[in-house]
């Protein structure tokens, strides 16, 4: 059985020059992954995705949508956001999971199930679980468990 749920792994953040390539900010973990993944979007074809470089320090590439010729026509990309789906990701190791599959897992503190993961963010000092209740917790220090879909945390 096939899963086609679509995982955001970057948005298009603005032109980058006059031929039409595109600055990309990654949510990968390393900004090179998208030279590998088959990057699709709603505003371009499967397929249409080229990874061109990554600028030096940072989590910006630059790729090459196909049919985008000029800067005006990377302008109307500026915003998109970027996908691949869920089965067509890289296995894990034991213990290793991606944050899109700690969505809607319970979460437990002192024995107590405080809520569900609506939603995982960064804000440069770790991920943070959004919950259904509107609490934020860190994930840092936690123990996750795919399997008993439940996350214990301190």
């Amino acid at each position: 059985m096939s899963d086609r749920k679509q995982i955001l792994v970057g948005k298009i953040v603005a032109p980058q020059g006059i031929r039409g390539e595109v600055r990309v900010q990654t949510y990968t973990a390393g900004a090179t992954d998208l030279r590998d993944l088959p990057v699709h979007s709603l505003c371009f074809a499967d397929g249409a995705f080229h990874f061109v470089r990554v600028l030096p320090h940072s989590t910006v590439i630059i790729a090459r949508i196909d049919g985008v010729e000029n800067r005006n026509d990377a302008e109307l990309l500026r915003g998109t956001d970027l996908f691949i789906y869920r089965d067509e990701l890289p296995a894990l190791g034991d213990g290793e999971y991606y944050q899109a599959d700690l969505i809607g897992l319970n979460v437990v503190r002192d024995g107590i199930m405080i809520g569900l993961v609506t939603d995982v963010q960064n804000y440069g000092g770790g991920d943070i679980l959004e919950l259904d209740n509107g609490e934020m917790v860190a994930l840092r220090g936690a123990d996750v468990n795919i399997k008993e879909k439940t996350i214990v945390v301190k």
